[in-house]
């Protein structure tokens, strides 16, 4: 099944940070990355993308993209014939994060987004090398093209985030649970606790990556989507 690919970026990300996999996927099939930059609510993003989506896709979400394609599994898995959750976590967000935002949000709207996304995107939410360096500032390019009202929008979508660890329970599809080796934001230890509540899953942690292994490691992130894509499609 050649289903079109769909990718969801992370906070503050555009289709930038999957390049390396859509510069390869796409001679092969359809791949498309969706925007999650509309919506103060994880249910309004997901909504807005059905409205807009194929019929049938396969997808991929990396962090709070991740979070979002939960979402979008919870409300219309007919639709979703295999998922990839990168980075993320299928978990409500804790008060202190919560509260923590706030501080943010205003830093944002006073003009001291730069600032707020350098802080938010620490270094060593990455793995250590040479290429750290460039990942931060692409990051921070992505961040300063979006603008603070997107930062706004998506901080107030995750303070208000569901729990959705019985949507996970209940999938059907092959699922690819991924993450870097040296992700601090969400760790090695929360991607197997994913893996052992989907059904289907497979859980991959990649060599010399942290929280972006599709920027840090593109080519052994690359493979393991290419191997989850090969993956029989599961009938619901």
């Amino acid at each position: 099944m050649n289903e079109p690919v769909v990718f969801l970026p992370g906070m503050m990300c555009d289709a930038r940070l999957f390049g390396p996999q859509i510069a390869e996927l796409s001679a092969f099939r359809a791949v498309t990355c969706a925007p999650i930059s509309q919506g103060e609510r994880i249910e309004e993003i997901a909504s807005e993308l059905l409205d807009i989506l194929p019929a049938k896709f396969a997808l991929a979400g990396l962090s709070m993209g991740g979070i979002v394609a939960m979402e979008i599994l919870r409300r219309a898995p007919e639709r979703i014939t295999r998922i990839a959750l990168m980075d993320t976590n299928p978990l409500h967000e804790v008060p202190q994060v919560a509260a923590s935002r706030e501080s943010q949000i205003i830093g944002a709207r006073s003009g001291r987004l730069e600032d707020v996304m350098r802080d938010e995107m620490k270094p060593n939410y990455l793995a250590p090398g040479p290429q750290r360096v460039d990942v931060l500032n692409l990051v921070m390019d992505m961040a300063m093209a979006l603008g603070p009202e997107v930062f706004v929008r998506q901080s107030r979508a995750l303070q208000r985030r569901r729990d959705q660890q019985s949507t996970l329970r209940r999938c059907k599809v092959p699922a690819l649970v991924l993450c870097g080796e040296h992700d601090t934001l969400c760790p090695v230890k929360r991607h197997s606790f994913m893996a052992e509540l989907i059904p289907y899953a497979e859980l991959r942690v990649i060599s010399n990556a942290g929280h972006l292994p599709t920027l840090e490691n593109p080519g052994a992130t690359t493979e393991a989507i290419y191997e989850w894509l090969a993956q029989p499609y599961v009938l619901q």
